[in-house]
């Protein structure tokens, strides 16, 4: 699993107030050093854990807990080759989080404000040795299976019960180590009969509430033995759009790479983004545009995932309706993207883009 929540210490933390603005504080919240915790009993690290994962002074009845009225972003720290920690283009999720927060009618968080309280976060817990050390081994299989610091800013409404806005939320930050996201030799995907998101609607913003349904709908496909789900427009019900927790990227036989066009049903992601410039770079056909159903059980030859936390995961089969298509897996176009992605957030590969934000 690539998600434990066993945060790291140092949180960051600032609240609105309608007369100051924001005002920014650093937690440090209960811990030992890296080498004790890891020699704790699973009741202990457990208890330690939980610790972290509280706070006594923010409400938990609020717009937030009773309605899903918050956004958050997913940012990760990698370990370089060279030494240290460096941050995936923090810029964009600063950008995204304030449009996010902009789209729910809240007082929007500073984008530069964003990104010095995300790095001196990443810096504190990294002063106290919180922070994965980077393996040699990682490089055998392209860091598939290579660790990183996942960091979830997410916003946080003050306290409430009935249906309204959020005027004067909370921002914070917390660090959690990540390992691989998907599971290794399951890669097939099913076309869900759910909708994720709707015209007019949240499907832009990386809402919290945007992914109740996302979340019922990979539930559903694991049952029924599929790793991941694929969800259709909501009008026409034959145009494919996001995965569950991700964008998704055809490569035709014709040579065309498309990926859904951007909307108000679908996340401007920060690695679609980067994988679109990558692939540009290798010469190759991007699109960004409409495509049916229809034409990806015939048309396509690979097929691969995009976000945060699965960078770009290939997908081996697609199933609609009963109706399964095979894809070349992994795909030799997506293989060679995310070893070029990986390499670059790794410090394998030079950052001639100006991506990696150094801690």
């Amino acid at each position: 699993m690539a998600f434990t929540l066993n945060s790291y210490p140092v949180v960051y933390r600032a609240k609105y107030t309608k007369a100051g603005g924001w005002k920014e504080e650093f937690l440090e919240k209960p811990h030992k050093t890296p080498e004790e915790e890891a020699a704790l009993s699973p009741l202990d690290a457990a208890v330690l854990a939980d610790s972290r994962n509280f706070y006594s002074d923010m409400p938990l009845v609020n717009y937030t807990t009773q309605y899903g009225l918050g956004c958050f972003e997913g940012v990760k720290a990698l370990p370089q080759k060279s030494g240290g920690m460096a941050i995936f283009r923090p810029g964009e999720n600063a950008k995204r989080f304030y449009n996010s927060m902009e789209g729910l009618f809240m007082p929007p968080f500073p984008a530069e404000t964003f990104l010095k309280g995300l790095t001196e976060m990443v810096r504190r817990n990294v002063r106290l040795g919180f922070c994965p050390a980077y393996k040699a081994e990682w490089e055998k299989d392209s860091f598939m299976n290579a660790d990183s610091m996942y960091l979830r800013p997410f916003s946080y409404a003050e306290g409430g019960i009935g249906v309204n806005l959020s005027y004067e939320p909370w921002v914070v930050m917390i660090a959690t180590p990540v390992s691989a996201y998907f599971t290794a030799g399951k890669s097939d995907a099913v076309v869900t009969e759910r909708i994720r998101a709707t015209p007019k609607g949240t499907g832009w913003i990386k809402a919290d509430s945007n992914y109740v349904i996302a979340a019922l709908a990979k539930h559903e496909a694991a049952a029924a033995g599929y790793m991941e789900c694929v969800f259709l427009d909501s009008r026409e019900r034959k145009y494919l759009e996001e995965g569950s927790s991700c964008n998704i990227f055809f490569y035709l036989k014709s040579g065309e790479l498309v990926t859904p066009e951007l909307g108000d049903t679908i996340l401007p992601g920060i690695t679609r983004l980067s994988l679109i410039e990558l692939a540009r770079d290798r010469g190759v056909k991007v699109t960004e545009r409409k495509i049916t159903i229809d034409e990806v059980l015939s048309e396509a030859k690979e097929c691969f995932v995009s976000g945060t936390a699965a960078g770009a995961a290939p997908i081996s089969s697609l199933t609609y309706n009963g109706k399964k298509v095979t894809f070349t897996y992994p795909g030799e176009l997506g293989t060679e993207l995310q070893k070029t992605l990986k390499g670059i957030q790794y410090g394998t590969l030079p950052d001639t883009k100006g991506w990696m934000v150094t801690v």
